[in-house]
């Protein structure tokens, strides 16, 4: 090319930001990839685009742990609960559900709920929600109470 644009400098092709929604589906975890066909750069010499490839980072959530499609969360319960036993309810992706803890249960003890963890993107599994427990016990006790 003797005399080059001055945009594509004889490529056929310039250089430009642009900005895409992508909807992220539900399951995808950290490293996961996405790709957006088409959006990708330019080919040479009039060839199509090709593709963007999108790769995932999942932000720590404040509750849950995640570990593969399984999740883990603590639970704070009463002392009370605790030896006597009792139903609470625990946190989920899908809102609160009831647990029953039984009379005994000590600090660590772990309850599997099956089904409310992340469903897989790629066997539409749902992994399991691990709660382990923690037992408060109480502070500044009455004279009475002690």
């Amino acid at each position: 090319i003797e005399k080059p644009c001055r945009n594509c400098h004889g490529e056929g092709r310039v250089h430009k930001k642009e900005n895409f929604s992508v909807k992220i589906p539900a399951g995808v975890d950290t490293g996961n990839q996405l790709r957006l066909a088409g959006k990708g750069a330019a080919g040479e010499n009039g060839a199509p685009a090709g593709d963007l490839y999108v790769v995932i980072h999942v932000r720590e959530h404040n509750i849950f742990e995640r570990d593969g499609s399984n999740l883990y969360c603590e639970v704070p319960i009463s002392f009370a609960t605790a030896a006597l036993g009792g139903e609470i309810e625990v946190p989920t992706l899908d809102g609160r559900v009831k647990l029953k803890i039984p009379a005994e249960t000590q600090t660590g003890k772990l309850f599997r709920m099956r089904g409310k963890g992340v469903t897989s993107t790629r066997s539409g599994y749902a992994g399991d929600l691990i709660c382990r427990i923690v037992v408060e016990t109480p502070v500044n006790l009455t004279s009475e109470q002690k």
